[in-house]
């Protein structure tokens, strides 16, 4: 039986009912910000860890491996071209015209700890009776960055800096300056930060929409805050969705690569072969290889200049749980249907919840509708929904087509603002 994953199109925070439950596959992924140089990963806290610098690690011996098998002619597409022209040092070039505009991003958090929690005497036998450890104790998060503008303005990761009481930003040159968050959007999981200085090193932005599968994808960050790290690979694809990252809180399709990212590496640019930046490092599927994601730098410039100008965004936002149309919902939708009711068409969104109070729900719309068509475009995945509804603005119209109790109706749905709370 194939599988069926109901997804909020913009709201993840409300408990799915027990039909969307059974259809839910849990999974992990995994932000990119490393704690100290370790490998603990921050995926929904900060943990207390003691920064080191990554020159404390013994060397590792690497054995060198050959191969008596020649090798082919590369196609000469657009990566081919510029190997051809370059040579084999292009990806060298590009680090030395773009590294020095990458930085590294340490977010500093204080931790509260409950007055009386080390009263315990099982927790006093390891801290004596000199008192409690220090009560606002600092934790590190290491992430990355890179500057969009030479008077300072660089851009990161939203998760890099969520919290943050202190922001410190270091260049490639060794100089550290005090970072302002300007703005930070969870949604897009983008942020903004400024540092006091000029004539700064700045990255050059490509464009995300004429990439390809294939074509090669640099990455350069700080992962486990080695800083300064430089790895290469493809793009694997492009557009994935949230829901096919695992993230469906975040409301933004994905390129996806096999250039080695890892923890730390969030916020660090994803580059084409000329140097410029196509995307935003951002995520990865624990457990496992190869499966790296970056936000497109089209939507990062789009949602930068928002928080630049306003300090947020505005996301537009309906309010349902949703699940694709295909032959096993199908079935349990007619069995669960009298006959005069029975499902009889093979494309579209199912509405599985609708959240009280939502856009959706003043709308009319209703769990068991269809959505079979918004605006007079054919609907027929919930990316479609979402790719609908974000190419909207707040207080938009939106005329949807859909399927109830074996009629179809028309209704408007005017989008309202993603709530706060849910950001």
């Amino acid at each position: 039986m194939a599988q069926h994953k109901p997804q909020w199109t913009d709201l993840s925070s409300l408990s799915p009912s027990s039909r969307g439950a059974s259809l839910a596959r849990i999974s992990l992924y995994v932000l990119l910000t490393v704690i100290g140089a370790s490998s603990i990963v921050l995926v929904d806290r900060w943990l207390a860890a003691t920064p080191e610098r990554a020159g404390s690690s013994p060397p590792i011996e690497l054995t060198a491996a050959s191969s008596d098998r020649s090798t082919p002619d590369p196609v000469l597409g657009t990566s081919g071209q510029v190997l051809a022209a370059r040579g084999d040092s292009f990806i060298a070039d590009v680090v030395d015209d773009v590294g020095p505009a990458v930085v590294r991003i340490d977010a500093q958090r204080r931790v509260a700890v409950l007055p009386g929690s080390f009263d315990d005497p099982a927790l006093r036998r390891f801290f004596g009776n000199s008192g409690s450890p220090n009560m606002g104790q600092m934790t590190d998060g290491i992430g990355s960055g890179f500057i969009l503008a030479d008077d300072g303005l660089v851009i990161t990761n939203a998760h890099v800096i969520d919290g943050a009481d202190r922001v410190t930003v270091t260049l490639r040159d060794g100089r550290e300056f005090e970072g302002e968050v300007v703005g930070q959007d969870p949604v897009t999981d983008v942020a903004v930060i400024r540092i006091s200085a000029s004539n700064l090193p700045i990255v050059r932005l490509g464009n995300a929409e004429q990439i390809r599968p294939g074509e090669w994808a640099i990455a350069i960050g700080n992962p486990l805050g080695l800083d300064n790290t430089v790895t290469a690979g493809i793009i694997s694809a492009t557009g994935r969705s949230s829901a096919d990252v695992r993230i469906p809180d975040k409301q933004v399709s994905f390129i996806q690569t096999d250039a080695a990212i890892n923890p730390g590496n969030s916020g660090g640019p994803l580059l084409n072969d000329r140097g410029q930046v196509i995307g935003m490092n951002t995520a990865i599927i624990g457990g496992a290889q190869g499966l790296g994601f970056a936000i497109p730098i089209n939507v990062v410039q789009d949602i930068a200049n928002q928080l630049i100008a306003n300090g947020r965004v505005q996301h537009p936002y309906l309010g349902i749980r949703m699940v694709e149309l295909n032959e096993s919902v199908k079935q349990e939708l007619n069995a669960n249907l009298n006959r005069a009711q029975r499902l009889d068409i093979d494309q579209g969104v199912v509405v599985v919840e609708v959240a009280p109070g939502s856009p959706a729900s003043l709308s009319g719309l209703q769990a068991g509708d269809v959505i079979q068509e918004i605006n007079g475009e054919a609907i027929a995945t919930g990316q479609d929904i979402q790719d609908m509804v974000r190419s909207s603005n707040v207080g938009d119209r939106l005329q949807i087509s859909l399927w109830r109790e074996g009629a179809t109706r028309s209704l408007t749905v005017q989008t309202g603002e993603f709530p706060s709370q849910m950001r």
